[in-house]
Formats: structure tokens, sequence, C-alpha cells
């Protein structure tokens, strides 16, 4: 069972038994006065153990005198200006304990050497390309292959194909008529960023450098749109995705502690962003 996405006032929200948490996903400045009260309330009712933010810094202090803690962070995310701040509030003493914290720490240190190293040739049998409606049964598979669990269902071809009408562009590689490799750019045209995400590529076609090309091939993209910061959030423990960020000139920019249920667990997120 998928997470709920609804509003609060002009606020977006997801919450669900999935994540075991409250998200606010877009917060509407004018919510601002009553919405931690409302996450509050519904983070009770629903005996959450999470509530996860990304708001401005300018409403930081007011999130850490609620007992918010600041884990990661996006300079320049607001039209290339403000910076956001993902603030969170453990009410599990649990949730909020990284069991793997040296594992991940090992990670994110082997990723940063890698940053000056150059990106692999991609072979020319393999082409990229900008999905459409006729590809989502593909899609689809890649994804059931790849995920067992998801935050959003992209298991489901309706979700695809509304989103695909709403605000995300997904691309996939092909070696022949065959998707092998799939990603998505989440745009956001009110803060002019985009979240590199829903990276899956088919287990016999790893390791030839195809996360990187798909994300090469989105910054292009995504710059002809007049985005300016893409970020992502990526799983701390894949040394790969994080390894795919840094060789591409993204900066780290902190962990989200037991934030994500993907892959059938919970688990920990690192955060990198870039200007474009």
């Amino acid at each position: 069972m998928n997470d709920t996405i609804e509003k609060i006032g002009n606020s977006i929200i997801q919450h669900g038994k999935s994540n075991d948490r409250v998200y606010l996903m877009k917060i509407d400045q004018e919510d601002m006065s009553s919405i931690l009260d409302k996450l509050d309330a519904l983070a009770e009712k629903e005996e959450y153990s999470k509530i996860f933010t990304k708001v401005p810094e300018s409403f930081k202090e007011r999130l850490c005198d609620r007992n918010y803690l600041c884990e990661a962070w996006i300079p320049h995310y607001y039209n290339g200006e403000e910076t956001a701040m993902f603030m969170s509030k453990f009410l599990d003493d649990k949730r909020g304990t990284n069991g793997l914290h040296e594992m991940h720490e090992k990670i994110i240190a082997k990723a940063i050497s890698k940053e000056n190293d150059s990106l692999a040739v991609i072979s020319s049998e393999y082409s990229i390309r900008e999905c459409n409606k006729e590809n989502i049964e593909q899609m689809v598979a890649v994804y059931q292959k790849t995920f067992e669990t998801y935050p959003f269902p992209i298991h489901d071809p309706r979700y695809l194909a509304k989103t695909m009408d709403d605000n995300i562009v997904y691309f996939a590689v092909f070696k022949e008529d065959k998707m092998v490799a799939l990603s998505s750019a989440e745009i956001d045209f009110d803060s002019l960023t985009v979240e590199m995400t829903d990276f899956a590529t088919l287990s016999e076609f790893r390791g030839n450098g195809l996360s990187s090309h798909l994300l090469k091939k989105m910054e292009i993209e995504m710059k002809t749109k007049g985005i300016k910061t893409a970020y992502t959030i990526a799983r701390a423990s894949s040394c790969g995705m994080n390894i795919v960020f840094a060789k591409c000139g993204y900066e780290y920019c902190g962990r989200l502690i037991n934030n994500t249920n993907i892959s059938g667990n919970i688990e920990s997120m690192n955060v990198w962003y870039r200007c474009l």
C-alpha cells in the first residue's frame, strides 16, 4: 500500500504506513503558522514515528523550537537563491538511530574520492531517449525487477501516465528496442528545481555507466527548461548511486536517517545537489 499524497491548506504532504512518517513535501508560506500543529496531530493519530519536512531556511528557527533537527539541506533551492532545509522530528528513539552509520560514512568517503574520475564511455549499442506513454509497459517491468517496494507507486501504469502529464519526465537507455535502464526528472517550476530520481538498471546491464549517462542527459534537458538546481535523495547504502552523483559533480549535503521505504525496508538516504 503506497502512502497518500494530499493537501493541508495549500501545502502538499505525503503520509502513510509504508514509510511510517508524515512528509511535508511543499510548504505554502501562508500555512506556516498552523501546519506544524496539524502535522503533529496527524502523526499522533496515525502513530507515525517520524515527521519529515522540506522548508525554506528562513523557517529553520521556528522548526528548531518545535524539536525538529536539521538532517540535510540544498543550497540555492528556491529559484537559485534560498536554501531548502530538511528538518525532521523523530517520535520514536529507534527511528532516529542509524545502526549503519559507520558503513554509510565509508560509502560517502568512497564516493567523494571518485569525484574527479572521468565517466565511462557508453557503448554505441545503447541509445538514450525521453520516454512516452508507449514505453510505460517496459518502464513498469524495469521498476518491478529493480524495487520490491518504493515510496511512490512506480509499479502502477496509471501513476506513470499521470506523472508524465504533470511534472515528471522519464528517460531510458535502450539496447535495440529493449529498455535496460530508466530514470526520472521530477520538476518543480515554482522553485526551478528538479529531483533526479527513480534510477533503475536491469541487473545484467549494471556496471556499464548507464546511470551516469542518464543523469547527464537529464541535466541537458533540464537546462533547456530553465531549471537552476538539481538534487537527489539516494540510498545511503548504495555505493554505486552515490558514486554516480559524486562523479557527475554533485555535492553531498546531509543524510536523512531511517527515512524511506525502498526495496522492502526503511532506509537512510543521502542528499546531493548541483547548480545547473
